[in-house]
């Protein structure tokens, strides 16, 4: 039973990871053996199980005792840092359970049998109490001191990546610590495993951060981005290589060196950084291929090349497509797979490599000039650094180098072609400047020249071709700086001579049109302009004459400038002088005269020259700013005056007929613009400074009136003529006044009347035109009355007058014979209705006029068919009328109204007859009801029933609704 229960404990405490001591059968409760101490000890059988229990006590505490970290790295595993902490944590535990169970009451049992019976397993269960001892003394020691860095290690485990760079002098330090405090870990061994467990760690954050299966398919996504994190990575294992050398170095001098060779540390990581290290170059170079997406290549044979290059691309496309869709983790040292794939990539990339090379020789060997080999390089620098590119290239660099060469010599021989030739180098500068301005740009062509050769200078392993072309360039330097210097002294001496010309001449002269102007102004703009171009030479050197105007030069630009401003306004005033002006502005002119010469005695050289130029300035500006402002005065005046006579006093409403009256804004405007006149002249006054009095402003006021006079004529002529034009036959295109023909009871009549009414129409219409000419006040002082009463005498207006009278004459006799044409239905209007309704039911017609009597005989429904059919035929000819006659061309009458009435006046006549046979119809019904028979009956007049019905029906004319219901019934 005893037994049974030892092998169930010692099964449970496997599981749980625990050494558990089995104990011998036999054994009682403590108080129980001392009573019978005696007796137990000499039980052979209890003494023989307790010696077995302390063989298997040894055999299991030796095989754990045995037990060590570095197993699984023996084992060939990779095992990180928190398997050495639990191992010595798990090992400390179980230590101090198998000392639990040496003390407890049994064990001490078993003890004390073994030493009292002498047995040869007391000095074995001795052992085994003194190697649990050590043991446990063993793991407190490593525990306690491994605990810091299992924290620090901790820590950096929760870290971005970025980090950890700056942590691992921190770790391997709490390493160093454990080396030196530890009694029982400072064992070379146990550093190795530890270092090798944190080198495990390492890779391992770094394979997490990379993201292992993901790493290769960057190359397609984002391989910037992902080389580099290799990169980070890279930089951050060696940075932790470099501090283990910085803490083995430190303990070299603190004589506690570690003496273990370094590659067994670093066995693994070597290996991941070196499979990191083909990630990287994989990625470098794809990333310098990817580039030749952007290769355009010109020229004559560009567009071939270009292609060429754009195959190469398609194909490392799908070189690089084919590595990045590996299904296995490249971050893992172990898996070949892509140590086969990478050899396969940098192959084709050889491959690439090498038609890259044909392409680009092929492409320097159509260069014709440096720039383009410039360019070339440039454009495939990112792949020049490649051995195998550089090696097949650099044959080609020496006739880069001598095309350098060439263009040096042939800037050489421009310069000795066209430095005698001065008109070559600009039409628009001076020439010296031009000719400093051209070897300025000889320089910057060698200059561009030697830059394209250092572009690929780098590529050139001949250093003989460098100092050649150097020397080349500043040979030709040399030269342009020793042409500049030369030009620099003739410009000089010329410009000297002429500023000193340019002094002794007076400001002002008379100029060959016999006006005042500024004196020697072209030789003056010359030599300005020369000093302004001198301004930008740094090293040219002034004589005397040359660097006294140039000291000077804004103060003479300012004083040019403003005499030429002067002379400018003044002339304006004088040559554009108006004739009605120049008695306002000839005493000012004088004073101005005798201002302007004494400029006239002062030269350029004189001083206080521009105080004086600047004091005349203000006045000669004044005065021109006065007159010029007074022109513009006159010259809105005059627009004024011009646009009345493109007004539309007369115009056309929407329906194409004359307005009745002329447009008020029209009326607005002339009288707002009358005003806006008298203003300006007013102005006008104050700026010639003349006196309401004087006889110049007079006569300058009678030429604005006469003006004003000749507009409102234009205004009143134009306004007339259209109307005449409007009333012509001849001319008129459309009608230009309505009237309309109404129906009264005395007849028809024309509204408003042909007569009268369109007479005093015409008359208003001209009235109207006329007040316009009353509108704006008089200008003249010296006239009196408006413009109107001026106006009404003029024989023009007054004979367009008489045109249009005598147009109106002509379509009122037009107008006349029209209505009296409309007369022949006047009987319908003048006829008493009731008694021809009489005459015609005595007489059945009516009488006429010489019938004084005659038979009675009442009619019979014919007759009334009869009246009633003419009656129709009479409203047909009348709704035919026209609706809009117009006469004469110009007066539209609307007929409309009187048709209208004339209508209504035969509807009244039809109904006088239907409404008699609806009476009729009506006492007929009412006989028959009271009969109370159906047979066909005659109405109460004597006309056939049905056929009273009958007529009425075709006459238009239905039953009223109670009359329906009588025939029904």
């Amino acid at each position: 039973m005893e037994r049974q229960k030892n092998e169930a404990l010692v099964m449970k405490a496997q599981i749980e990871g625990h050494t558990f001591l089995p104990l011998p059968d036999g054994l009682h409760d403590d108080g129980h053996h001392d009573n019978a101490e005696g007796s137990k000890v000499s039980d052979l059988k209890l003494l023989q199980a307790c010696d077995w229990t302390i063989i298997e006590w040894a055999e299991l505490v030796s095989e754990f005792l045995q037990q060590d970290s570095s197993q699984l790295v023996v084992d060939g595993l990779k095992p990180l840092p928190s398997e050495e902490f639990l191992f010595w944590k798990s090992r400390l535990k179980n230590l101090l359970f198998i000392q639990q169970q040496l003390m407890s009451s049994r064990a001490q049992q078993v003890a004390s049998i073994v030493q009292k019976a002498e047995s040869v397993y007391w000095s074995t269960l001795r052992d085994i109490y003194r190697d649990v001892q050590e043991g446990v003394k063993e793991a407190e020691d490593v525990s306690l001191n491994l605990t810091p860095l299992q924290e620090k290690l901790e820590e950096v485990e929760q870290m971005e990546y970025q980090q950890l760079r700056d942590n691992m002098v921190s770790v391997l330090e709490e390493v160093h610590l454990v080396w030196i405090r530890s009694q029982f870990y400072c064992k070379p061994c146990r550093m190795v495993v530890l270092l090798q467990e944190i080198c495990n760690l390492f890779i391992h954050l770094s394979r997490k951060f990379l993201r292992g299966e993901e790493v290769m398919r960057g190359l397609v996504s984002d391989p910037g981005l992902v080389l580099d994190d290799v990169r980070l990575v890279i930089w951050t294992l060696q940075t932790f290589k470099e501090a283990y050398s910085q803490i083995r170095t430190r303990l070299e001098v603190q004589n506690q060196s570690w003496d273990f060779p370094s590659h067994l540390l670093f066995f693994h990581l070597d290996n991941f950084l070196q499979r990191l290290q083909g990630i990287q170059e994989a990625f470098s170079v794809s990333l310098q291929l990817y580039q030749l997406d952007q290769v355009l290549l010109a020229g004559v044979s560009g567009s071939m090349w270009t292609d060429v290059v754009q195959d190469l691309y398609q194909d490392f496309l799908r070189h690089v497509t084919a590595l990045s869709d590996c299904h296995y983790d490249p971050t893992d040292p172990d898996d070949q797979s892509f140590e086969l794939h990478l050899d396969q990539f940098q192959v084709q990339v050889s491959d690439l490599d090498r038609r890259m090379v044909s392409v680009l020789c092929r492409a320097l060997e159509n260069c014709s000039v440096s720039s383009s080999a410039a360019k070339l390089v440039s454009m495939f620098r990112f792949v020049l650094d490649r051995p195998l590119i550089q090696d097949q290239v650099r044959p080609y660099l020496s006739q880069l180098v001598e095309m350098v060469l060439k263009e040096l010599d042939e800037t050489e021989l421009l310069f000795y072609s066209q430095r005698e030739r001065s008109e070559t180098f600009s039409r628009f500068t001076p020439a010296a400047a031009a000719g400093l301005c051209w070897t300025q740009q000889l320089r910057l062509r060698a200059e561009d020249s030697l830059r394209n050769y250092m572009t690929f200078q780098h590529l050139c392993v001949d250093s003989a071709e460098s100092h050649l072309v150097l020397q080349r360039f500043q040979q030709i330097v040399d030269l342009l700086q020793d042409f500049r210097d030369r030009v620099r002294s003739d410009w000089s001496s010329q410009l000297n001579s002429d500023c000193g010309f340019i002094l002794e001449q007076p400001l002002l002269q008379v100029n060959q049109q016999g006006m005042l102007g500024v004196n020697s102004s072209h030789k003056l703009e010359a030599v300005l302009r020369q000093l302004r171009y001198v301004g930008r030479e740094r090293h040219m050197q002034l004589r005397p004459h040359a660097a006294q105007v140039f000291t000077c030069r804004d103060d003479i630009t300012q004083t040019y400038l403003g005499l030429s401003h002067l002379m400018s306004c003044y002339n304006q005033v004088e040559s554009e002088v108006l004739r009605m002006e120049l008695p306002l502005i000839q005493g000012q002119l004088q004073d101005l005269n005798q201002t302007l010469s004494e400029l006239q005695r002062n030269t350029w050289g004189s001083e206080a020259v521009q105080p004086l130029v600047e004091q005349q300035t203000h006045k000669v500006l004044k005065f021109h700013s006065s007159v010029i402002e007074a022109r513009v005065n006159m010259e809105a005046m005059t627009h004024i005056i011009q646009g009345w006579a493109e007004l539309h006093l007369l115009q056309r409403s929407g329906d194409s007929l004359l307005e009745s009256r002329a447009t008020q804004s029209s009326y607005r405007r002339i009288r707002d613009e009358g005003q806006e006149l008298l203003r300006l002249t007013q102005v006008n006054r104050s700026l010639y400074g003349a006196t309401d009095s004087s006889e110049s402003w007079i006569r300058y006021l009678d030429h604005i009136d006469d003006k004003v006079q000749d507009g409102l004529f234009q205004l009143l002529f134009r306004s007339l003529h259209f109307l005449s034009d409007n009333m012509d036959p001849q001319s008129c295109s459309a009608a230009l006044l309505a009237v309309s023909l109404q129906l009264q009871e005395t007849g028809s009549m024309f509204e408003p009347s042909v007569g009268g009414g369109l007479s005093d129409l015409l008359t208003t219409i001209i009235t109207d035109v006329y007040t316009a000419a009353s509108l704006p006040p008089r200008i003249s002082v010296g006239r009196h009355g408006n413009y109107q009463v001026l106006l009404q005498q003029s024989p023009e207006l007054s004979a367009l007058e008489q045109e249009v009278m005598q147009h109106l004459l002509h379509v009122r006799e037009e107008a006349e014979h029209l209505r009296a044409g409309l007369d022949r239905y006047s009987h319908l209007w003048q006829s008493d209705r009731q008694g021809v309704m009489q005459e015609f039911l005595t007489y059945s017609r009516q009488l006429g006029p010489e019938e004084l009597e005659a038979d009675e005989t009442p009619p019979t429904l014919k007759d009334f068919q009869r009246e009633i059919e003419s009656l129709h035929i009479l409203n047909r000819e009348v709704t035919h009328l026209d609706e809009v006659i117009v006469l004469h061309g110009w007066l539209q009458v609307d007929l409309q109204p009187f048709r209208d009435s004339l209508l209504s006046i035969i509807h009244d006549w039809k109904n006088m007859y239907t409404d008699y046979l609806l009476d009729s119809v009506s006492d007929s019904l009412q006989q028959v009801t009271q009969r109370g028979g159906d047979e066909e009956s005659s109405s109460s007049s004597g006309f056939p029933l049905t056929e009273t019905i009958l007529l009425l029906e075709a006459a238009g004319v239905e039953l009223p609704e109670h009359l329906s219901a009588q025939l029904q019934c």
